[in-house]
């Protein structure tokens, strides 16, 4: 493994633990040329996914995106980053699952976009107004009143 400080192509396992949802395996490393010390995570990988965005581009399936997304939305909620990492975890097991090759970008942010709502209604407005593209502040009353309307049902 590539050091991140230096470049150097060895580095040396120190520690290796699941994490804690079992999704992933935690390992410590330190470099064998400046000892520095970094975290990698080896996650199981089903198939390789292709998402197919709007526009007809097509890109590989990566979950940095997902995981970016998500906790721009939920920053400063006060949300375990363990619930964010359970909802990242749930939407690639059911893409790499699906059966497909490629999958469209707006499955995608609808999987988000559900996970979301279970979480936290102020970070789902959030990614909602990303996603849908709001442009005015009318947008976002009207997509707060329907929630406001769902949870009280």
């Amino acid at each position: 493994m590539r050091c991140p400080f230096c470049a150097h192509d060895d580095s040396q396992v120190k520690d290796s633990r699941p994490t804690e949802d079992n999704t992933a395996i935690r390992r410590r490393r330190q470099c064998e040329s400046c000892g520095g010390r970094f975290t990698t995570f080896e996650r199981v990988q089903l198939r390789d996914v292709t998402v197919v965005k709007s526009g007809g581009k097509r890109e590989p399936f990566d979950r940095a995106k997902i995981e970016q997304a998500i906790g721009l939305a939920c920053r400063k909620r006060g949300i375990e980053q363990e619930r964010i990492d359970q909802l990242v975890s749930g939407i690639q097991r059911q893409v790499e699952t699906a059966g497909e090759g490629e999958v469209p970008s707006s499955r995608i942010g609808e999987m988000v976009m559900d996970g979301l709502r279970q979480i936290d209604s102020v970070a789902y407005i959030r990614f909602a107004s990303v996603y849908r593209d709001f442009s005015e502040a009318r947008d976002f009353e009207e997509f707060a009143s329907q929630v406001r309307d769902a949870a009280s049902e």
